[in-house]
């Protein structure tokens, strides 16, 4: 097994270490948005017009490129 340890000085190292913290919480906030998104794309009405569901499939896009070249994984 092993071990990772993260080591924080102080109040001057707070904002990284909450940052640090927080990871898989960002991580499950991308992954809810592009599921979100998703969905929006998938059981899109009929009365969705062609800009409004282009935009979506834009943004999913985006958001999946940004999290690839950061080298990153929705999985």
């Amino acid at each position: 097994m092993s071990k990772i340890v993260l080591e924080f000085d102080g109040i001057e190292e707070a904002d990284e270490a909450r940052t640090a913290l927080d990871g898989s919480k960002w991580k499950i906030s991308i992954w809810s948005l592009d599921q979100w998104l998703r969905s929006q794309i998938k059981y899109a009405p009929d009365s969705m017009s062609d800009d409004t569901y282009k935009a979506f499939e834009e943004c999913r896009e985006k958001l999946r490129e940004i999290v690839n070249d950061i080298n990153l994984s929705l999985d």
